[in-house]
């Protein structure tokens, strides 16, 4: 059998303080990434999400949640206009 899966080298910026990664604007960078429904509990007790359903979250570069959307068009929105630097995962 053939493993397709792909190894990346570790990343030094993985490994910032909190307070060397501020000192690198990460006051002013935000990520959004998709996740499943399911995976809101912990960050939003009380959310009433489907299980399988895709959710669009906006976190600050320190990991606190700014906002959940159910679309991408709603991110979008949401983020027009504000001076964060953004970065998508996948």
């Amino acid at each position: 059998m053939h493993d397709n899966h792909q190894t990346y080298p570790d990343n030094p910026l993985r490994h910032l303080t909190a307070a060397q990664f501020m000192a690198l604007g990460g006051n002013a960078v935000v990520y959004v990434k998709q996740i499943k429904g399911s995976m809101l509990a912990p960050i939003l007790p009380g959310a009433e999400f489907d299980d399988d359903e895709d959710v669009h979250i906006v976190v600050a570069a320190d990991g606190q949640t700014l906002m959940i959307a159910d679309t991408e068009e709603a991110v979008a929105e949401w983020l027009s206009g504000k001076p964060y630097g953004i970065v998508t995962l996948h």
